[in-house]
């Protein structure tokens, strides 16, 4: 039986809404990717920061635990013809035996939280070029940017099916973790790459029914392999939840993308 990771990744690609523009424009500056740096991507997923990165980078080397994950990101490199990006599987606790040459850039998304962080922290201090950095990205939620009516809609569908606490609020993009985000952001003041700056946008997103259905199957809590034979039927009874709340059949949220760029001190 398929694992929820590896049945959410080919949902994970395709209906995870990917990081703004300004999000890559803010490292192409700060670490002034040109085309001839080496950048890791850790806990990668199928890799939207690999594929992203890639035409500004040398290399973009992804690692993550899921070969499901890999696989999914490493078909939707071929499909876009980029030839710089490598899929190793590994974990943050293994960065020493992936053998990797000296890295400029180390992106974290969300999985940061799953981490050992203060080993990460120290791991990557002996990959990290001098002047290379960590940057950690998630997109939260603060007191001001309210959860929005319909994704309780959502995930009252899916406990029907799967039970309490599935598809609930703290899978969702837009819940309120920015404590958790400034505990991560402490543990890399407390770290050798202790010159740490934060930077946030808020990103307004648009989804349909179909979209909004993706986006719970892309999560490990109401993954498909969670469904068995009953994802059609879950995706049936969410569309029609989701339309008998607003017919007019677009949902929108706003998310608050936090990207937090750690680096050591200067000399």
């Amino acid at each position: 039986m398929s694992t929820p990771y590896a049945s959410a990744a080919p949902y994970y690609a395709r209906y995870r809404p990917p990081y703004p523009a300004e999000f890559y424009e803010l490292l192409a500056d700060r670490f002034a990717l040109d085309g001839s740096q080496t950048v890791l991507d850790l806990g990668a997923g199928p890799g939207p920061i690999t594929l992203a990165l890639a035409p500004l980078a040398d290399q973009v080397y992804a690692v993550d635990p899921e070969p499901a994950m890999l696989a999914e990101g490493s078909r939707l490199a071929e499909e876009r013809g980029l030839t710089n990006t490598s899929w190793l599987a590994g974990d943050a606790a293994g960065i020493g035996r992936l053998c990797l040459p000296r890295i400029d850039l180390c992106v974290i998304g969300r999985a940061f939280h799953l981490m050992d962080r203060s080993r990460v922290a120290a791991e990557l201090d002996g990959v990290l070029a001098p002047r290379g950095g960590i940057v950690l990205v998630d997109s939260v939620a603060g007191p001001d940017v309210p959860h929005p009516p319909w994704a309780a809609v959502a995930e009252e569908v899916c406990a029907r099916f799967l039970g309490p606490g599935h598809g609930r609020a703290a899978d969702w993009d837009d819940v309120d973790r920015s404590g958790e985000a400034e505990g991560s952001e402490d543990r890399l003041a407390k770290s050798p790459f202790s010159r740490v700056e934060t930077i946030t946008w808020d990103q307004r997103l648009r989804h349909t029914a179909d979209q909004v259905a993706g986006l719970l199957l892309s999560r490990p809590s109401s993954a498909p392999a969670l469904f068995g034979d009953r994802r059609a039927a879950f995706e049936s009874e969410l569309r029609q939840a989701l339309l008998d709340h607003d017919p007019g059949g677009t949902y929108a949220r706003t998310v608050r993308v936090r990207a937090a760029i750690a680096t050591r001190p200067r000399p």
